[in-house]
């Protein structure tokens, strides 16, 4: 990669602040490690520095005439400084480009701060006496790489934690990546009074006061919530930046359709939500007796689809090249992101729907989204899909992850009414059954069925759901020790079972 001014500029400090260039008459590995190193942690966000190898520094300009060096080194620098530069944690490699100043060839390490900062490296290479060197932050103070000290050690991680990716400059676009016709669409939508300005003004202009461009003024690049939202395709720099909607009518795969929506993450969702208000969603009408309306009801309730699909584009780490899946089977539709919720909210907040999220993964994508409507306000999305679910009668949604919170699912049934033959009719009102009746029902049933989920067994029973008296009378049988989970460390598993314990499965009315 080219450096993004030019070298004489550069030598001279005519563009460039004093404090961001460093010289080195010669190679000397672990000054510049350090320095590298500092520039990469970039403590006071002027967007990283240069250290130029073969011009030697004589009261803080460069010393004339330049040293240089040797052509037949330039090829073992660089592998050295490859070789150093892996030990720098995370791992970290400098812009390296070698040039001719003066008829003298030098070499220019291009250090922009760092997307993964903060970083370390050793203090001290390894020697006879000490194998190993302890590895330690470096910053730049004034013109000097220093070792941060325990308080500057703090503000590194702080920077590191208040920038999120999606706020970051991105190293391998360009301003004109940013389409000044989707700005002009976007500022258009939401009313913006810019929206007059862009459609004069250069691009850069409008994204700078949008703050879609970050770096140092020598190096502007886009902010990734720029590219997501204003290039065309923005999964040439996110990998599976898009919806797959999958609708799987039969467990076999037979009549299966996939449709895949890209482009940028507003106009992706809008198109995958029309798709499935189009083709997914179903209404159906009852006429009930003795009731002059008709009741309407959806298989899903449209409400419920947007706001959870829309918290799968807000919330989605976008580091990770994998796409938001929507998967639509007879019984369920399920909108899978990655990664998983942050710890902040329990595995008891999942269990009780309560998701008050105290970090945003995507501050930026999700101010765009609420700019466009297209998501609620803060943690009120979960609220809404919840009111809509009972709104329209359907049972409540479930919220999956595992332990290592790799991924989140959100599991939205399929209206009970729309599981039954058209010819059905609604089911007679059962007679209603003590707690010990159920019980002794419930061993019988697992006696007779073998493993069985809750919501198997409850159908095995006649319910359409899990009832309240049901989860009493499992949770009386787990405490007697008479039932129990197949998998008792992850409770709201999709593959969890109920079974009945070995000694009393003779005991069931019944059993063989």
């Amino acid at each position: 990669m080219a450096l993004p001014i030019n070298v004489s500029d550069l030598i001279n400090r005519r563009v460039i602040e004093s404090a961001r260039i460093e010289y080195k008459g010669d190679w000397n590995p672990e000054p510049i490690l350090h320095s590298v190193c500092a520039f990469a942690n970039d403590i006071d966000n002027w967007g990283g520095g240069y250290i130029i190898i073969g011009i030697e520094e004589e009261s803080g300009m460069p010393k004339l005439p330049v040293k240089g060096l040797n052509k037949s080194s330039i090829d073992r620098i660089n592998k050295e400084l490859l070789q150093k530069c892996n030990l720098i944690e995370p791992r970290y490699i400098p812009i390296v480009e070698q040039a001719s100043y003066e008829g003298k060839e030098i070499m220019v390490l291009w250090i922009p701060g760092g997307a993964d900062r903060p970083y370390k490296c050793p203090a001290a290479f390894p020697t006879e006496k000490a194998a190993k060197s302890e590895k330690v932050y470096y910053i730049r103070k004034m013109s000097n790489s220093i070792r941060a000290n325990q308080l500057e050690e703090k503000e590194l991680f702080m920077l590191a934690n208040n920038q999120p990716y999606d706020d970051r400059p991105n190293p391998a676009a360009r301003p004109e990546d940013l389409k000044s016709s989707l700005i002009s669409e976007f500022l258009y939508a939401v009313k913006s009074d810019l929206y007059e300005r862009s459609l004069t003004r250069p691009v850069m202009e409008t994204a700078a006061s949008m703050r879609l461009i970050g770096g140092p003024s020598e190096w502007k690049r886009p902010l990734n919530v720029g590219l997501m939202f204003f290039h065309e395709r923005p999964d040439d720099f996110f990998p599976y930046a898009r919806i797959e909607v999958v609708d799987k009518p039969d467990p076999t795969g037979i009549g299966m359709t996939e449709k895949i929506f890209a482009g940028p993450l507003d106009r992706q969702l809008r198109d995958a939500l029309s798709y499935i208000k189009n083709y997914i969603i179903k209404e159906k009408v009852i006429k009930l007796p003795h009731q002059a309306e008709a009741v309407r009801i959806f298989n899903l309730p449209y409400a419920a689809v947007e706001e959870s699909l829309s918290n799968a584009i807000y919330h989605k780490s976008y580091q990770i090249g994998e796409p938001v899946t929507v998967t639509v089977t007879p019984d369920r539709m399920e909108i899978t992101s990655l990664p998983g919720p942050d710890r902040t909210i329990s595995n008891d907040d999942l269990m009780n729907r309560r998701l008050i999220s105290r970090r945003y993964r995507n501050r930026r994508i999700g101010d765009f989204l609420k700019e466009l409507k297209l998501v609620e306000g803060r943690n009120t999305g979960i609220p809404t899909i919840l009111h809509a679910m009972r709104a329209n009668g359907s049972d409540m949604p479930l919220f999956e992850t595992d332990e290592d919170r790799t991924y989140f699912t959100v599991i939205l049934p399929i209206h009970k009414n729309f599981l039954m033959p058209e010819t059905a009719v609604a089911p007679k009102k059962k007679q209603r059954r003590s707690l010990p009746e159920l019980k002794a029902l419930v061993v019988v049933t697992l006696a007779e069925n073998g493993n069985l989920s809750t919501s198997e067994l409850a159908s095995e029973l006649g319910y359409t759901k899990v009832t309240s008296t049901l989860s009493k009378a499992l949770k009386e049988l787990m405490a007697e020790g008479i039932v129990r989970y197949s998998e008792p460390e992850k409770v709201r598993s999709r593959n969890q079972k109920l079974y009945l314990v070995k000694e009393h499965v003779q005991a069931a009315p019944g059993a063989e």
